[in-house]
């Protein structure tokens, strides 16, 4: 058999070589290159991220490494675009983020050949062995030219970092440039790793008939970048999302005392709202922000004592109801009107009231959902401590084929020195109607009867009444 290759064939194979495209001298890109950058973030820990960098471009094929991206990018989304002079076309994009460390290193060498340095404790001279990196899993195995041995006994040396093996989250983006010269472009990204929540604080006041309201928005920024001077945007609202599963790391977060800011603009994007801080921000990795959402003060509120009862209780004879009940403690109020009157994005409403002494103390909270403006926000406290009930049945019988009647007595006792009022609530199963009542009921809605029971101060008032039902 002839083994030589034929000279024509030679010559086509070396022309063929010289007709391919070198491969592009990767470009990078950091963080100084930014122009502008602009985070819009929503709900549910994700975020938008749109950046303007200055890159370099070489006409035709481009390798451009884009630093300081998120680490918990989602690359499917991103998209890098030319703003001015020439258009890009993009033909691939990779996202490293498989970040150097020690035992990664260790472990993209498997199967490859590296530098074992030794150094004599006696003489401190150093030795050099070649050794091939056999496995790494639960320890190291070295193969030497005449031995195996496990664990390292020196330090190792590489000869250098694998292509695909980065010190820092970086996208990698392979395109074609229809011209050359550092021209801006636009990347744009969705990413996980950042989220915010609206916290409220409010003062009611001494005779608890208004309360004071200021509203901040707490930012958190886990997304294993920064993102300075950015322009911020937080939509607020339930965006659909589809669901997959995404990376996940953990981060101390550094809490930022809040700094005096001015309120955020508000306007309505779609089914959601939008709220744009005015000044730009710096958002570091790692880091609790707070900047301010909104201030009202003197805001009239109302304060509602409720005892509810359960359904079940009408749907047999029951002998265990004779036992205190908790009366809940609730304060309420008009998003309208004033300082408000502007959508309230969901978050935790804490609230406080100062003692005789004028401190402040914390007297309860509870979680708001996105509010519209000219809703009612309505938070309950926590049970009363002066006002009490307990309840009876005080007869149960069957009148009629899948007809029930049903009678009870509620005792609400007051210690405090100026009258309550207590509203009822009961939830009364099946098509019912009211046979006898104390006091006159009011239906709160197809399935629940309610009444309004004035106790006097250190007193008691009983509310009797009998309920026919058909199941």
């Amino acid at each position: 058999m002839n083994f030589r290759t034929p000279r024509r064939t030679f010559a086509l194979a070396i022309l063929a070589a010289a007709c391919l495209p070198a491969a592009a001298a990767e470009t990078v890109s950091r963080a100084e290159d930014r122009e502008e950058v602009a985070v819009t973030i929503y709900n549910d820990s994700l975020a938008l991220i749109k950046e303007v960098r200055r890159i370099p471009f070489e006409r035709g094929a481009n390798s451009i490494a884009l630093r300081d991206v998120s680490a918990k990018m989602r690359p499917e989304t991103a998209s890098l675009r030319a703003l001015s002079g020439g258009s890009l076309r993009l033909i691939e994009q990779n996202f490293d983020f498989d970040l150097l460390t020690p035992q990664k290193l260790l472990e993209k060498y498997v199967g490859r050949s590296v530098t074992v340095i030794k150094t004599n404790p006696a003489t401190g001279a150093e030795t050099r062995e070649p050794a091939e990196v056999l496995a790494t899993n639960g320890g190291v195995v070295l193969k030497y030219a005449d031995r195996i041995e496990t664990g390292v006994p020196g330090r190792i040396a590489y000869g250098a970092i694998p292509a695909n093996l980065r010190d820092r989250p970086t996208l990698v983006v392979q395109l074609e440039s229809t011209a050359s010269g550092r021209q801006p472009a636009e990347l744009s990204y969705l990413s996980g790793g950042l989220s915010w929540r609206a916290d409220y604080v409010a003062e009611l006041a001494g005779d608890e008939s208004k309360l004071d309201l200021a509203g901040w928005v707490t930012l958190t920024n886990q997304s294993g970048a920064s993102y300075g001077n950015a322009r911020l945007q937080l939509v607020a609202g339930d965006v659909n999302r589809v669901r997959d599963e995404m990376r996940t790391q953990q981060f101390a977060a550094k809490a930022v005392a809040p700094a005096p800011a001015v309120e955020m603009a508000r306007e309505q994007l779609f089914e959601y709202h939008l709220y744009s801080l005015n000044r730009p921000t710096t958002i570091l990795d790692n880091q609790t922000k707070q900047v301010a959402l909104l201030s009202a003060a003197a805001v009239p509120v109302r304060k509602e004592y409720r005892l509810a009862g359960q359904d079940w209780y009408y749907r047999g004879a029951q002998s265990d109801l004779g036992r205190q009940h908790k009366v809940a403690v609730f304060v309420e109020f008009d998003n309208k009107g004033g300082e408000l009157g502007v959508p309230l994005p969901k978050g935790i409403v804490r609230v406080y009231k100062k003692d005789s002494r004028g401190n402040g103390l914390f007297i309860g909270e509870d979680r708001i959902d996105h509010t519209a403006k000219n809703e009612v926000v309505r938070l309950k406290l926590g049970d009363a401590f002066d006002v009490k009930a307990s309840r009876k049945q005080t007869s149960f019988r069957k009148v009629a084929d899948k007809v029930y009647e049903s009678a009870f007595s509620i005792e609400l006792s007051n210690a405090k020195d100026l009258p309550v009022t207590v509203k009822v609530v009961e939830p009364v199963p099946g098509d019912w109607e009211m046979v006898s009542e104390s006091q006159k009921h009011a239906k709160g809605d197809a399935h629940s009867a309610v009444w309004l029971v004035n106790v006097p101060a250190q007193g008691k008032a009983t509310l009797d009444y009998s309920v026919r039902m058909r199941w």
